[in-house]
């Protein structure tokens, strides 16, 4: 695969994205300790029906990291993202947003609602179920103990078999590739680990913020769910409650799939295909 290419945000910090596919602009938006590999299926699906744009938050996977680690905020990788689509003289783009993607896509749809053309969230939702929560918090920032990619990717399986039923090992050793680098010291991050420490300081103000009139301002746009039929922080009360408020949703459950689908599954590239035709 070619190396990715790399932007200047407006804060200076070095960015890597991708950017592949003819079609309407769909920017693809990572998860909280993920990178664009997650993406992957993605662009080799339907790179012949969208323009697939994928980037590293900063942080992680070949962006930069930001001295100020308090910078790993949602409004800061906001930004990045219209910083991105500035970069490549974008008015305008739909998002697929995995977990703290689709967060980022909320706030945007908040406060710069007509840089988006429409949404896709992957497994995340206004409400945020708090056994995901605490599961996030045993990994994050925390190396693996295995010192190699096998081991890894054994340990992944054992750990997710109960979300995750039947997954073969071969693809949580892809898995294992994308969130982990082989050093000769063993397994190493494909992101900052601080990101903890800025997660931890920004969730111990206490506050607790009411994301909902931020999914209700996803009105008038396209919008898709895929969620995981096993997810612990996307839960089918809350799917319900969207679906209440956006009945035009459109909606597909992953079967044995947890938090989050990989994106390669029959039921969420169905979804996808969907979305993308609204865009149209």
């Amino acid at each position: 695969m070619d190396p990715p290419q790399y932007f200047t945000a407006s804060d200076g910090l070095e960015l890597a994205y991708r950017d592949e596919g003819t079609g309407p602009a769909l920017l693809c938006l990572c998860g909280l300790t993920r990178n664009m590999a997650d993406f992957d299926f993605v662009a080799r699906d339907f790179a012949d029906q969208a323009r697939i744009i994928r980037l590293d938050t900063r942080g992680r996977g070949a962006s930069a990291y930001d001295p100020d680690y308090r910078n790993y905020s949602l409004a800061r990788e906001a930004q990045d993202a219209l910083d991105l689509l500035d970069h490549l003289g974008l008015d305008q783009a739909a998002i697929l947003g995995t977990s703290r993607g689709g967060l980022i896509a909320m706030s945007l749809a908040a406060t710069h609602r007509d840089r988006l053309s429409g949404v896709c969230l992957n497994d995340i939702g206004p409400e945020i179920d708090g056994s995901g929560l605490g599961h996030i918090f045993t990994y994050l920032g925390v190396a693996p103990r295995q010192r190699t990619l096998d081991d890894g990717a054994a340990a992944l399986k054992a750990a997710s078999e109960p979300r995750f039923p039947g997954v073969p090992l071969d693809r949580w050793r892809l898995h294992a590739e994308r969130i982990w680098r082989q050093t000769p010291n063993g397994l190493a991050l494909r992101y900052d680990w601080r990101l903890r420490n800025a997660v931890l300081e920004q969730s111990a103000t206490g506050a607790v913020v009411d994301l909902w009139p931020l999914f209700d301002a996803f009105a008038g746009l396209p919008l898709a769910l895929i969620r995981g039929a096993n997810s612990d922080l996307l839960s089918t009360e809350t799917t319900a409650k969207m679906q209440e408020r956006r009945p035009d949703m459109i909606v597909a459950e992953v079967p044995d799939r947890g938090h989050v689908p990989f994106l390669d599954e029959p039921e969420a590239q169905t979804a996808i295909s969907q979305f993308l035709a609204a865009l149209k």
